[in-house]
Formats: C-alpha cells, sequence, structure tokens
C-alpha cells in the first residue's frame, strides 16, 4: 500500500499545475461574466474570457523563460528568486504600463472592413486566440521558446483568409514580420556577441582584472542603465505617454550618466579583496545582471500583455457595441485576468523553458548572460530606430546562440595560436570537434524549426478552429 500510495504521489504530480491552470481558467469565466453585468451574449465573454486567460498561462509559461532564463543559468539567481522577481515585474508591467488602447487586427495584418460583419469578426478573433494558445502551448510542451506575437499574428491571419479570402490579408506587413525571423537573431547574436569580445578584450584577458573591471564595469551599467530606460520607455512606456526616439535617446543619456557615476565607487567598494582571476568577475555583474532581468519582465508584462487580452478586449468591444474598429480601449479587468494568468504561467510551468534557456543551449556565466540582457535592449532600439520588425523572444534567444557560436570561435582560434606555437598542427578527430562545440545543435534546430513554422502552424489551427466554431455557432 505505501508503494502503491509513492506511485500514485509520483504520476499525479506533474498534474498538479494543470489541474490549477484549470482552476485559474474556470474562475477567469464568470468572473468576465459578472463584471461585464451578464449582457445579452456573455456566453461569448465567458468562452473568450477562459481562451484569454489559457493563452495568459502560456506566455508565462513560455515567453517569461527568454527574460529570467540567463540569470538562472548564471546562477545569478534561484529558481524560486527568478520565478518571484519575473511574476512580480510581469504583473507590474501588465497593470501600470500596459496598453489602454490596442489594435484588434494585430497590427494591419487583415482588413478590418472585410470582418465587418459583428458575429464573424468575433468567431476570428476566437478562433485566432484559442490557435495561439494551443501553439504556444505545444511549444512550451516541446521545449522550444516561440514568439507569442507571432502567434497571434498567424492566429488572426488564419481566421481572416478562412473567413473572408486571402484578398483580406496585408501582405507586405506579413512580408516584413517574416523578415523578422532573420533579423532578430541575427541582430541579438552579433550585438550579443560583441559585447562579450569587448569585456574578454578590455576586462577578462588583461594583466590586472580588477582594475579593469573597475573602469570598465561601472561604464557597461551605465550603458545598460541607458540601453533600459531607452527600452522601457519605448517599449514599456509608451502606453502612459508619448514617447519619440529623440525623447528616448535623451532620456536614456541622462539614466546612464547617472549610474554609471553611482556605479563607480560601489564597483570600487565591491572589488575590494577580490582575487586577480577571471571568477571574482562574476561577483561584479550578479547584481546588475539580476535587475536586468526584472527591468526586462517589466517591459515585457507591459509590451506582451495584449497578446493574451487584445483579443479578448476586442470581443469585449464588439460585443458592447457591435463595432469591429481597429482600436479599442482595454478594460481593467481584462488586463488582470492577462497578468495574473501570465504569473501563473510562469510559476506553474515556466521552470522547464528557464532551464532549456539558461542551462541547456549553451553554458552561461554571469558575463555571458549580462550581454544577454543588453543585447536584448539595444537590439530593441536599434531596430525602432531603423524601423524594422522584431521579435523580442528571438532577439534573447539569438543573443544566447551569439555568445555560444563567439565562444566556439574563440577557443578555436586560441588552440590554434598554442598549437602553431608548441608545435606543428595536428588533424583534430571528428569525434573531438563534436565534442568541444559549446552550443547544442539538437536545441538549436529544435528552436529555428519551431520559429519558422509558428505563423503557419497557428494559421492552420487558427483556420481549423474558425470552421470549427462557425459550424458549432450555426
Amino acid at each position: 500500500m505505501s508503494l502503491l500510495e509513492s506511485a500514485s504521489l509520483y504520476t499525479a504530480r506533474p498534474l498538479v499545475g494543470v489541474g490549477l491552470s484549470l482552476l485559474f481558467v474556470g474562475f477567469a469565466a464568470p468572473a468576465a461574466a459578472l463584471l461585464t453585468g451578464a449582457a445579452p451574449g456573455s456566453i461569448v465573454i465567458i468562452v473568450a474570457a477562459a481562451f484569454g486567460a489559457y493563452m495568459a498561462l502560456n506566455i508565462g509559461a513560455n515567453d517569461v523563460a527568454n527574460n529570467m532564463g540567463p540569470a538562472v543559468g548564471a546562477n545569478a539567481l534561484s529558481m524560486a528568486g527568478a520565478i518571484a522577481i519575473a511574476a512580480i515585474c510581469e504583473s507590474a508591467g501588465a497593470l501600470l504600463a500596459g496598453g489602454d488602447v490596442v489594435s484588434t487586427i494585430s497590427k494591419g495584418i487583415i482588413d478590418p472592413a472585410s470582418l465587418s460583419e459583428g458575429s464573424l469578426f468575433i468567431q476570428a478573433m476566437l478562433a485566432a486566440l484559442l490557435s495561439a494558445a494551443l501553439w504556444v502551448n505545444l511549444a512550451t510542451w516541446i521545449g522550444a521558446p516561440v514568439s507569442t506575437t507571432h502567434a497571434v499574428v498567424g492566429g488572426v491571419m488564419g481566421a481572416g483568409i478562412v473567413a473572408a479570402g486571402f484578398g483580406t490579408v496585408n501582405w507586405s506587413t506579413m512580408g516584413a514580420i517574416a523578415a523578422s525571423w532573420v533579423i532578430s537573431p541575427l541582430m541579438g547574436g552579433i550585438i550579443a556577441a560583441a559585447m562579450l569580445a569587448f569585456i574578454k578584450w578590455k576586462v577578462m584577458y588583461v594583466p590586472d582584472r580588477i582594475a579593469a573591471a573597475r573602469v570598465w564595469v561601472p561604464v557597461l551599467i551605465g550603458i545598460m542603465s541607458g540601453a533600459f530606460s531607452m527600452y522601457l520607455a519605448m517599449k514599456g512606456l509608451k502606453h502612459l505617454m508619448k514617447i519619440d526616439l529623440h525623447d528616448a535617446l535623451i532620456i536614456g543619456a541622462v539614466a546612464g550618466v547617472f549610474f554609471w557615476l553611482v556605479s563607480v565607487p560601489l564597483v570600487r567598494r565591491q572589488s575590494r579583496g577580490l582575487e586577480n582571476r577571471n571568477a571574482s568577475l562574476k561577483v561584479l555583474f550578479r547584481l546588475p545582471l539580476v535587475v536586468s532581468a526584472g527591468l526586462l519582465s517589466f517591459a515585457h508584462g507591459a509590451n506582451d500583455v495584449a497578446n493574451a487580452v487584445g483579443p479578448l478586449a476586442a470581443i469585449v468591444h464588439a460585443m458592447s457595441s457591435g463595432d469591429a474598429s481597429e482600436s479599442v480601449a482595454i478594460p481593467m479587468w481584462v488586463m488582470v485576468i492577462g497578468a495574473l494568468g501570465i504569473s501563473c504561467g510562469l510559476m506553474l510551468f515556466g521552470p522547464k523553458l528557464i532551464r532549456m534557456v539558461g542551462n541547456q543551449i549553451t553554458k552561461l556565466n554571469p558575463m555571458r548572460a549580462y550581454c544577454v540582457a543588453l543585447s536584448a535592449a539595444v537590439t530593441v532600439i536599434a531596430a525602432s530606430w531603423l524601423g524594422l520588425p522584431v521579435s523580442s523572444t528571438h532577439i534573447a534567444v539569438g543573443a544566447i546562440f551569439g555568445v555560444g557560436f563567439f565562444r566556439e570561435w574563440f577557443m578555436e582560434m586560441r588552440a590554434r595560436r598554442a598549437n602553431r606555437v608548441r608545435s606543428p598542427r595536428k588533424p583534430i578527430a571528428a569525434e573531438e570537434r563534436q565534442r568541444r562545440k559549446l552550443v547544442r545543435r539538437s536545441h538549436f534546430m529544435t528552436i529555428i524549426a519551431a520559429w519558422i513554422i509558428t505563423v503557419p502552424a497557428s494559421a492552420l489551427l487558427s483556420a481549423l478552429c474558425f470552421l470549427l466554431i462557425s459550424t458549432l455557432v450555426g
């Protein structure tokens, strides 16, 4: 009996998260009906709220790993600490700086006039929301961090095509989104690799590492502070106030200089008594890395909560006014569902993707993870300035790949230089070359494949969901 009891507990443990998720969805749905006054057609709002809560859970389980994974992988944060910080910062970003106005047709993917009929529009939004949630759920299950924005875009496109034909899709916008599959990870990887190369050149491989760190770590903290101030101004606070690139540059410059001046005495005090070796440098990068992870989560909550609640807000607006307009106000109760759902999804299912992003792609330490976090902010700013569409998920994971591939190249160059000095170069066996790879190729191929098929897969799922919903309604 004892063995049977132990076996039952062991097999039931993975179902705890599923059960709590069902409780959250079951709570969100009737709460939506109560808060909307149980108006005529409230069954649609109940279903939409359940789909929105399900989508928010999946965003928390998948997307947030990109912000917290590097800090956990570098041992700057424990898993529990990362989840606590991310839950607080994600919720704060969603509730304090989340968009009060959102594009219901997901940034011009389809022509609103083609879905002017209220019932058709509502069915399309329901299908888009459910299909995006299903795809992100599947990606989380196989261990692939994907762009939830792309999943929503694919869902809207698929439902729009079935509802109104291929002509309703804005294909130039879709082309720009497809370009972001390449632009985002490349920019993130190049910038992260360049940051790591700078740290190696100026701090890690010099005679007096501690003296170099006292000079350059405050500069890097200033750059990080300026970059994140611009990032938050452009991505997280744009819904509270109108901020253009010029204003964001001024905010970033002021914040960068201020935190550089503040960090000079702090780094000097923190570096006292440290030994002149690379392991000592990890201490100096740990706190900036933790802060950067929290700021990334705040900006993510402010910016990406619309992926979960945007279609839900559009359905609520269409039910109350019968108008499928391009932009609608998001009620506070809708924002609360999104914020709580993201936090619950992170706590229940986030550790799997956090471990994968932080530990299993390539080995990270505080310096490398710092480069990843800084690259995420700098790449978004550079892409906004150039007018390029990017995905924060692709940037963060691309930065991790960039750091890993740079380390492979750097170690290969050092090995070749050492061989030239010691003896004529000997050929290295294929097995040994494979053992020296610092980026797991299996994860690399899985993630790239998931990125490529996210939009078409969610579009296909959305088309099927739309047909099913139409059949049930009809």
